[in-house]
């Protein structure tokens, strides 16, 4: 049946971007030539842009900058690499690799991020290929870590529900795999790979012969999709470009609910721009999912903005045409209709933590890592103590979205020795802490990331610190309150989800957010814009002691600040600023 809401794609002259997608002979580019420079340790522009494609930012220790420029140096470039791991999961040889790279070419720690990868810092130019060819002999993959293209697939761990999570986790590597862009010149640039065509060589008549997908210039933008299971919704169903929310009756998977057009980012002063929340639009079967995955991304291939990067994101182009226009234009390309959603409910975004028996008889233990920092400290030796774990696991790791670990699949007989290792390194759960800090969330930011405006990783733990007193003094030190910081409003920890959080504007300078929903079905609004830590706790200090007085049994944080009056409820990223 032929769409009778139609629309024409957006108009005006591509981006640079665009054009450079266009001219790169499928993420080819000039990058060969570039990282076989030996004169500087960094990359033209052009071709950074290229190698997100390919899971890795060029960075530089801003730490360094001006001091390497007073000496009249380079900055101290250096590589971000980011590993697709779908669902989170890796074997434990896979976590060796990643271990051993993390000291043999990166900084020496490791990261969970919060779509559940694996990212290394540091890596020079000179040791990219060696760490991208290691990567992949341990069955691993940065390809599409990063781009326009569809990111690692997100999905619950479930820690306690093993048997729905195997189904869905084999859903979650399906949608990773079928999304996967399939052009050659990833095994080419990195592994040696024979090259199998060019774009001379293409004859773009109907389906691309390169990528049937994505086309030659792929999507406007990155594409997020996650999956759930209720009642968890740890992977922040709502922030997804299209998520799937399992629907399971009598204890069986029958299918999914599917979310679309969700997404964090904005940009500082332009108010067009803003965070959104996914809608619910329907039901599919397991076996569906695949074709309703393809059909959205091609839809925002055709429709999204491909001349102003800031607006290109799935959301926007849903907001511009109507969810009525999207849905339409979706069962047009299916050729059959979705079903009405099915009933579901969550309770929680956050990590269990502890020892759960799987209804397998096997145990997980999910543990606190903060800001998803593997490292070792003086007291701390998480980094050796998880390897060491690794070292005779036979189950699985998991990364967790909120970038915890749960080390998963323990037998019977390991448990012991598995829970031996982390005392004897002081790992422990996470249930010592305030529930405030096992809810925290926060992006790298400084000093690598070149977007930061303001610290994050580095600094939530201090504040956090600061606020603990506050807190306990209040009574709350077991109440579950999400709360979230990032260096500026990309929005890579969420923020916007956050019942408290924090967006980056200046060195020490915040825009503070209050009132989201904890099951993450609401956005936070601005409370306080360009504030420092004196103001921040200046003004969290009596809004938290008023929630710990007048609270009603079981409302959580961001319902009473929305309740009492402080903030507005924001059900829609298009009320976000007003």
């Amino acid at each position: 049946m032929a769409n009778k809401h139609k629309v024409e794609p957006i108009g005006g002259p591509p981006s640079d971007v665009e054009l450079l997608k266009e001219e790169s002979n499928y993420l080819r580019g000039s990058l060969v030539g570039s990282l076989n420079n030996r004169i500087t340790g960094g990359l033209p522009e052009l071709d950074n842009r290229l190698l997100k494609f390919h899971g890795s930012y060029m960075q530089d220790d801003r730490d360094l900058r001006n001091e390497r420029q007073k000496q009249k140096l380079e900055p101290a470039y250096q590589f971000m690499l980011r590993v697709v791991t779908p669902g989170g999961v890796s074997t434990p040889e896979q976590w060796l690799v990643m271990d051993e790279l993390a000291d043999k070419y990166g900084s020496g720690s490791l990261r969970v991020t919060t779509r559940q990868a694996f990212q290394l810092h540091g890596v020079l130019k000179w040791n990219l290929k060696s760490t991208i060819r290691e990567i992949n002999d341990a069955m691993l993959t940065t390809l599409a870590a990063c781009g326009d293209v569809s990111r690692n697939v997100m999905c619950n761990p479930n820690p306690d529900q093993s048997e729905i999570h195997s189904e869905v986790f084999h859903w979650s590597q399906q949608l990773t795999s079928h999304l996967a862009p399939k052009t050659p010149a990833y095994h080419e640039i990195w592994l040696d790979g024979e090259k199998v065509v060019s774009s001379e060589d293409a004859k773009i008549e109907g389906e691309d012969p390169v990528e049937p997908i994505y086309g030659r210039v792929y999507l406007p933008r990155k594409f997020k999709i996650g999956v759930a299971v209720p009642p968890s919704n740890d992977v922040d169903i709502y922030s997804q470009d299209l998520g799937y929310i399992a629907i399971v009756e009598k204890g069986k998977l029958v299918g999914f609910n599917v979310t679309v057009g969700g997404g964090m980012g904005m940009t500082h002063g332009d108010n067009q721009t803003y965070p959104q929340l996914a809608k619910v639009i329907g039901f599919v079967k397991p076996e569906q999912i695949l074709d309703v995955a393809e059909k959205t991304v091609t839809i925002q291939r055709d429709y999204g903005n491909r001349s102003v990067r800031k607006y290109a994101r799935f959301k926007y182009t849903i907001d511009r045409h109507g969810l009525d226009w999207f849905v339409e234009e979706l069962h047009d390309r299916l050729g059959w209709k979705l079903e009405p959603a099915r009933p579901f409910h969550f309770t929680h975004t956050g990590d269990q933590y502890g020892w759960v028996k799987n209804k397998n008889g096997k145990w997980n233990i999910n543990i606190y890592i903060q800001s998803g920092r593997i490292v070792d400290t003086d007291t701390h030796k998480l980094k050796t103590g998880l390897r060491e774990i690794a070292k005779i696991h036979t189950g699985d790791f998991r990364l967790s979205a909120n970038q915890n670990l749960v080390i998963a699949n323990v037998t019977s007989q390991k448990k012991a020795k598995v829970d031996a290792l982390l005392k004897e390194h002081g790992i422990t759960e996470g249930a010592h802490l305030s529930a405030l800090r096992r809810n925290a969330l926060s992006c790298v930011a400084f000093p690598t990331c070149g977007l930061a405006m303001a610290e994050a990783e580095r600094y939530l733990p201090t504040l956090i610190d600061k606020l603990e007193p506050i807190i306990e003094e209040a009574g709350l030190r077991e109440e579950e309150i999400n709360i979230r910081m990032t260096g500026c409003p990309n929005g890579c920890a969420r923020p916007a989800l956050g019942e408290i959080s924090f967006i980056g504007k200046a060195q020490g300078k915040y825009n503070m957010y209050m009132g989201a929903g904890f099951t993450g079905d609401r956005l936070s609004k601005m409370y306080r814009e360009n504030i420092g830590e004196e103001e921040i706790i200046d003004t969290l200090k009596p809004i938290l002691q008023h929630y710990g007085k007048d609270r009603n049994i079981g409302e959580h944080f961001g319902d009473f600040v929305v309740r009492a009056g402080y903030v507005a409820a924001v059900t829609d990223g298009t009320n976000f600023h007003s």
